[in-house]
């Protein structure tokens, strides 16, 4: 099967400068595969461009996900999405991924959600401490994981804030909670408009809530759409139309918790 998007292993150098992040490591916390480009895929590539080392810890395989293109001979969803993860992790410049292994926990309220793994019934503070102790052996001061409200309200999304929320008081590392800026998104025109209608959830916060918000030039915006398309058993391309995706995806928005700023992403 053909992959979707596929870019050079060596990518042009950026057109703006970056600040210089070598000796600095950032772990950054989701919930499914495709999260991590959706909602922190500029700020990732980013940070690798600048030099820091990046983390991407993975809570699940999004095995409820489906696939909407054939899967190879006994392959599963969870496999399909694991690999595409890998891509798009590789695009992202992440060094390492580390893998939770909860499961998908579905919509809010299905059958799925009390599964014995399902991410949402996970008792935090054991996740929250498997997620601090790799903060302490990267040595890394810097954690990004969902916001309180888990961007959209899906209840893995709530749980990966709250993992996060308690590995950041363990650890006292600097935190930048994602979420995306609800004013600042046309209708229809990011992903998290489709979740959050499945979902029967709101979404995103007002833009006074938002402490920070990062942009990428015309390279991060091309790796960042590489990425969300590396996940072709979710996206379709024609839902990420290359002329509209600047004003959808070209910003992306945090608060902050922990250690007072500036930080690492502030420097971006």
């Amino acid at each position: 099967m053909s992959v979707t998007t596929v870019l050079p292993r060596t990518l042009p150098t950026a057109v703006r400068t970056e600040p210089d992040l070598r000796g600095q490591t950032v772990v950054a916390l989701h919930p499914h595969p495709d999260d991590e480009a959706i909602f922190t895929g500029i700020t990732l590539r980013r940070l690798a461009d600048a030099g820091a080392r990046t983390v991407l810890v993975m809570a699940t395989g999004g095995e409820l996900g489906g696939s909407r293109v054939p899967l190879r001979s006994g392959e599963t969803v969870r496999q399909r999405r694991l690999a595409e993860l890998e891509h798009a992790a590789e695009l992202l410049g992440v060094s390492r991924l580390v893998l939770l292994n909860r499961r998908d926990s579905g919509l809010p309220g299905g059958p799925d959600s009390t599964h014995a793994r399902a991410l949402a019934g996970a008792e935090p503070l054991s996740l929250a401490t498997r997620v601090a102790e790799i903060l302490d052996q990267e040595g890394a001061g810097t954690l990004l994981a969902d916001d309180e409200q888990g961007v959209y309200g899906h209840p893995d999304h709530r749980m990966a804030g709250a993992v996060g929320s308690i590995a950041a008081e363990l650890t006292g590392a600097e935190t930048y909670l994602a979420t995306v800026d609800r004013g600042g998104v046309a209708e229809g025109g990011h992903l998290v408009h489709g979740a959050a209608r499945a979902a029967a959830v709101t979404f995103g916060r007002a833009a006074d809530e938002i402490a920070l918000t990062v942009t990428g030039d015309a390279r991060h915006l091309t790796v960042k759409r590489a990425a969300i398309l590396a996940h072709e058993s979710q996206v379709d391309p024609a839902v990420l139309p290359e002329k509209d995706f600047a004003a959808a995806y070209g910003r992306e928005w945090f608060r902050r918790a922990g250690a007072a700023g500036p930080g690492v992403l502030d420097l971006l």
